[in-house]
């Protein structure tokens, strides 16, 4: 009998692939389908991710390590410099990158030309094309646009999917689980992501602060949780503060009667719970902090680099 150690036929395979795209495009949307659970909030309103997340997704023999960046834009403030420098610098983390477009949107293929400059510019040939809702595009568009798109840059593979109703992801994880590369698991096997649950509880509330604020607080929010308690019985107690900038958004945000915020509360409470698989004691205050954005121990919070003026 031969001692001859044959080599595994299907090993481990890890690797890192960076989400990019518009506001809006869907990032989130696919990160959180591929990953089979959310990871990342989203909203109908742009520039909802802040911060890079990790989405973390298992295909057979393969650990797919998603980045969800912010969406790429033409940044005029601190905060919106800091969340496109993070988004760009996602560049050099990535084994593979996927470059998503909304392909119903009017203008895709002008509204992505600075980014494919940017693609264009880094040289690198381990980008991915994803069309996404392309239930809403008439065939002959989408295949104009997917020519359009390939003759601009030269993506290693396009896939077209509709992120929200799941239809075309599997394919594109099951390529992606082919072509990461061979190497051991960095992550268990049951972890979803590598945010800490304090910062994805004060996500979930952010995010239902954009479903029910309908005005422009959400941009000016910042929401950091404060005090975190376990009890025996398993239940947790959760105490956040709520940052905007002017007396009159936090007016807007408590609404009449503390009715508005009573609403997101009772919102974020309801998805934490559906999250944690325990029960949620949520409390929530609102201040009236001008310069939020401008600390750098905030930007700490969210991963983010303060940006050089």
């Amino acid at each position: 009998m031969s001692d001859k150690i044959m080599p595994d036929k299907n090993p481990q395979r890890c690797g890192f692939v960076s989400v990019i795209g518009l506001p809006n495009a869907g990032k989130s949307t696919l990160v959180n389908t591929l990953v089979g659970s959310k990871v990342s909030i989203v909203s109908r309103k742009v520039q909802t991710t802040r911060s890079r997340i990790l989405g973390i997704s298992i295909h057979e023999n393969s650990q797919i390590v998603l980045i969800d960046t912010p969406g790429i834009f033409n940044p005029k403030k601190t905060l919106e410099r800091a969340m496109v420098n993070a988004a760009i610098s996602s560049f050099e983390d990535a084994d593979y990158i996927i470059h998503i477009v909304d392909a119903a949107a009017k203008k895709s293929m002008d509204n992505n030309a600075a980014l494919n400059k940017a693609l264009t510019e880094r040289g690198a040939g381990n980008v991915i094309l994803v069309l996404n809702k392309v239930d809403r595009i008439d065939k002959i568009k989408l295949l104009a646009l997917t020519q359009e798109m390939n003759d601009a840059y030269p993506y290693k593979a396009t896939f077209m999917v509709s992120a929200l109703q799941g239809k075309g992801v599997d394919d594109l994880l099951a390529y992606l689980a082919g072509i990461v590369p061979e190497g051991i698991w960095m992550y268990s096997e049951d972890q979803i992501t590598d945010m800490p649950m304090r910062l994805m509880a004060a996500e979930i509330t952010r995010e239902k602060i954009f479903d029910l604020v309908h005005q422009e607080i959400p941009y000016s929010v910042f929401v950091k949780t404060e005090e975190w308690e376990n009890f025996d019985n398993g239940s947790v107690k959760i105490s956040q503060l709520i940052y905007v900038q002017k007396e009159s958004q936090k007016g807007i945000l408590l609404g009449k009667k503390g009715a508005k915020i009573k609403a997101v509360g009772l919102a974020a409470r309801e998805e934490l719970e559906k999250i944690m698989g325990v029960r949620v004691h949520l409390k929530t205050f609102v201040r009236v902090q001008e310069n939020w954005a401008e600390q750098a121990e905030n930007y700490e919070i969210f991963g983010l680099d303060l940006p050089v003026q």
